[in-house]
């Protein structure tokens, strides 16, 4: 049950981030302070934030929740994001922080002389991110709906206009401290529940010794099968496509790195949030391990047969925590909410007031006003999806997945090509980013209209970006090589 106890905890957590928001904020005078921090954010914090912005609420309910009904082997993820990390320490952060561009997709204007090219993947970038927050922000919103026993509109409407507010009055810096404090409530909410169960079920060791027995703590699987995402080749070396993906090509990573004062200091950055995440992935798995202890092993409490898997942790927290906890638990669940949220409306209106209109340092106070509103409206929008996805029937993890997979791998691409492949024309490369989506129809459908995949089943999820990716570079080259070859004869 949630006491008023409880709610003077997650009243007075809100409170607290919008203090820090508005304190940590003061100076913003133009526009390179509201977005960069003036570039010289500490790496720390960067870090933090970094991992703040990627684990989302979907990981504090998902993860328990996946290796509660399965086992822990997607912690070979890990493998990829140690992949990524070498990958974008060596090769994208140098170049992002040497070129003197402002955002990620400036970089295709100056590599392939095209402002098409540029606004082509700022408009992929914004789509993907759009959709993504709109579910990052209605998954948590339907918990906390469960859990308060209110309204879902007003769980959505109420973390948002807290993440809205702070992050329209401070930028970038607001979002990295707050991130910094969403990151330690989400952390050690963590730590508390598995303190909490292991305490009940007779000591972390038993509780160890009792997940081990239970098939619970499997993390690895070495198999080669890539129509198994729970497989060595898909989740440790497919997954790593993504993780560059992310960490390389989204404005929000990139934005960070450039808040950075150098390169070392972003390489920094990056090396921690992987860090921190492998930690974050690892207390919740065992968080999720010690879920089953609890209520099918040592069966210290009945969990009624009507609860699912995902709603088992949801249950634990109104009828498993003491009173107080609970509160602190559901602050938990609305900082990562609001930490996806925050990160993302600022990227996005970077992303619209530099690639679509062009912004540079000299814009001022103008610019300055034009980003506060693209945070408003882009903030606005994503209430307006999350409403939107409250409304869909279908799996929103496979639609996730598809889009996630649709935009990423051609942007991802599209960077590989930026950086190797010199004398690419801009039609060469619209072209093979839309055949690079066309390839993952294929492979996949379209989920959210039901169209059917001509090869079903034949890969699973994480080798999707891979996909689309590696036909991006592919057609591209090909069309460069052709033009070459024509214009060879021809002479």
């Amino acid at each position: 049950m949630f006491t008023a106890l409880d709610w003077i905890v997650l009243v007075a957590y809100l409170l607290v981030s919008l203090f820090i928001g508005l304190w940590v904020s003061r100076g913003n005078k133009n526009l390179k302070e509201y977005m960069f921090g003036g570039g010289s954010m500490p790496w720390v914090a960067v870090g933090i934030s970094l991992i703040a912005t990627s684990v989302s609420a979907t990981t504090f309910l998902g993860a328990p929740a996946d290796v509660y009904g399965d086992d822990m082997t997607f912690l070979m993820f890990q493998i990829g994001a140690l992949l990524s990390i070498f990958v974008v320490g060596y090769v994208f952060i140098p170049r992002f922080r040497t070129s003197g561009i402002s955002s990620a997709y400036e970089l295709f204007e100056v590599r392939f002389g095209s402002k098409s090219v540029r606004r082509l993947a700022a408009i992929f970038y914004c789509l993907h991110l759009l959709l993504r927050t709109g579910i990052l922000l209605y998954a948590p919103s339907l918990v906390l709906a469960q859990i308060l026993h209110i309204d879902l509109k007003v769980a959505i409407v109420v973390s948002a206009a807290v993440a809205i507010f702070y992050t329209w009055f401070g930028g970038i810096k607001a979002v990295i401290w707050t991130d910094v404090m969403q990151f330690c409530v989400f952390f050690g909410g963590g730590i508390l529940v598995l303190l909490i169960i292991a305490n009940a079920v007779g000591g972390f060791g038993e509780m160890a010794t009792l997940a081990s027995e239970a098939g619970k703590t499997r993390w690895w699987n070495p198999s080669m099968d890539i129509s198994n995402a729970r497989t060595l080749i898909s989740a440790g070396f497919a997954y790593a496509v993504l993780e560059i993906a992310i960490r390389g090509c989204d404005q929000q990573f990139v934005q960070r790195y450039l808040s950075c004062k150098d390169v070392k200091a972003a390489n920094r950055s990056s090396v921690l949030s992987m860090v921190l995440g492998c930690a974050v992935s690892i207390l919740f798995y065992w968080v999720g391990a010690a879920l089953y202890v609890y209520y099918n092993v040592s069966k210290v409490a009945p969990v009624p047969a009507s609860v699912g898997q995902n709603d088992v942790f949801p249950y634990f927290i109104v009828n498993g925590l003491p009173v107080g906890v609970t509160g602190l638990i559901v602050a938990a669940i609305c900082a990562a909410a609001m930490s996806s949220l925050s990160s993302s409306i600022n990227s996005l209106s970077n992303t619209s007031e530099h690639d679509f209109l062009g912004w540079d340092e000299s814009t001022g106070m103008g610019g300055l006003k034009r980003a506060k509103i693209w945070t408003v409206v882009w903030g606005v929008l994503g209430v307006f999806f999350a409403l939107f996805a409250a409304t869909q029937q279908g799996s929103l993890l496979k639609n996730a997945i598809f889009f996630t997979g649709l935009f990423t791998g051609p942007l991802l691409g599209m960077f590989l090509l930026a950086f190797f492949v010199k004398g690419l024309k801009s039609w060469q490369v619209i072209t093979a980013v839309l055949c690079g989506m066309v390839s993952l129809v294929l492979i996949q459908g379209i989920p959210a209209f039901g169209v059917k995949a001509v090869f079903d089943g034949v890969f699973s999820w994480p080798w999707m970006p891979f996909i689309s990716m590696t036909t991006t570079v592919v057609v591209a080259v090909v069309l460069k090589l052709a033009a070459n070859a024509v214009c060879a004869k021809r002479k």
